[in-house]
């Protein structure tokens, strides 16, 4: 998974990019428990392009996105948001590829 490195990345991808972002923290127990599913996940949605996001250094972009639980995702395609899975639950693999699935480009 690619790290975002900025918020001008941000806006470069969402626009250019099908995307997930994975908004997350270090600190964040219910994060750690997804991490390793999540190599598998990408691998199955190779039509998106997966960024961690830390919610710490973009915290900004988490109010300016509604993102106010973690692990949260947020689905960009052509510049629009086309599906969020935000909440401070912990997701399941299953949880998390329902989302994806239900993602309409």
């Amino acid at each position: 998974m690619k790290q975002l490195q900025s918020i001008d990345e941000y806006k470069k991808i969402t626009k250019e990019e099908k995307v997930i972002l994975m908004f997350s923290a270090d600190w964040c127990p219910d994060c750690r428990v997804i991490e390793p599913i999540l190599p598998e996940i990408e691998q199955e949605n190779s039509e998106f392009t997966f960024y961690y996001v830390d919610r710490d250094e973009y915290i900004d972009l988490c109010a300016e996105l509604n993102v106010f639980g973690i692990p949260s995702f947020v689905a960009f395609h052509e510049g629009k948001e086309v599906g969020r899975f935000v909440n401070k639950d912990r997701k399941s693999k299953e949880q998390i590829q329902e989302f994806i699935d239900s993602i309409s480009i």
